[in-house]
C-alpha cells in the first residue's frame, strides 16, 4: 500500500479512536441527573428563561416527563422524546420505549413561566423517581435541593 494512502486511511480512524480517551466520558455541562431510581438535585430553582439541562448519568434508561395537570397555566408541556402531552409519552413509552434516554444522553427545556413543575421517570415513577423544577421571577443562577440519598 501507498504511504499516503495508508495514512489517509488511518489517521482518522486512528483520531476518531483516540476521541474517546481524550477527555471523553460523562458531560458535566448539566443541571439534573440521573440515578437508578432519582433525579438529582429532586428539586431545582431557576430564573424565567433559564434552559434546564437533564442528564443521564445511569445505565438504566429513564425519562423526563411533565406532569401535564401539574403546570402552571400557559406554560409549555416537556418530555424526553418531543411528546405534546402527558398520555401522548406515557402512550410511546408503553408501545415502545419512545422517549428513552440512554446513558450519556440529555434532555433541555426552557421555562418560561414562573411556578411549580412536577415531572417523574415512567419506568421508574412507581418507584419515586420524581422531581421539581421552580421557576422564579428573578435571575439568578439555578440551585438545586436533594433530598433522595439513594442511586
Amino acid at each position: 500500500m501507498e504511504r499516503r494512502a495508508f495514512l489517509r486511511a488511518a489517521v482518522p480512524t486512528a483520531a476518531v479512536g483516540l476521541a474517546g480517551c481524550i477527555g471523553g466520558g460523562t458531560p458535566s455541562d448539566y443541571d439534573v441527573g440521573m440515578g437508578a431510581k432519582v433525579f438529582r438535585p429532586e428539586t431545582i430553582e431557576v430564573a424565567a428563561g433559564t434552559t434546564v439541562t437533564w442528564l443521564n448519568t445511569n445505565k438504566q434508561g429513564h425519562s423526563v416527563t411533565a406532569y401535564e395537570s401539574g403546570l402552571p397555566d400557559g406554560a409549555d408541556y416537556f418530555a424526553s422524546g418531543g411528546f405534546d402531552s402527558e398520555e401522548a409519552a406515557r402512550d410511546a413509552w408503553g408501545n415502545s420505549s419512545g422517549g428513552t434516554m440512554f446513558e450519556g444522553d440529555t434532555f433541555e427545556h426552557t421555562f418560561e413561566v414562573p411556578g411549580e413543575y412536577p415531572y417523574f421517570c415512567i419506568p421508574h415513577e412507581r418507584g419515586g423517581m420524581v422531581g421539581t423544577v421552580v421557576v422564579t421571577e428573578g435571575s439568578g443562577t439555578p440551585t438545586g435541593t436533594d433530598t433522595a440519598t439513594t442511586n
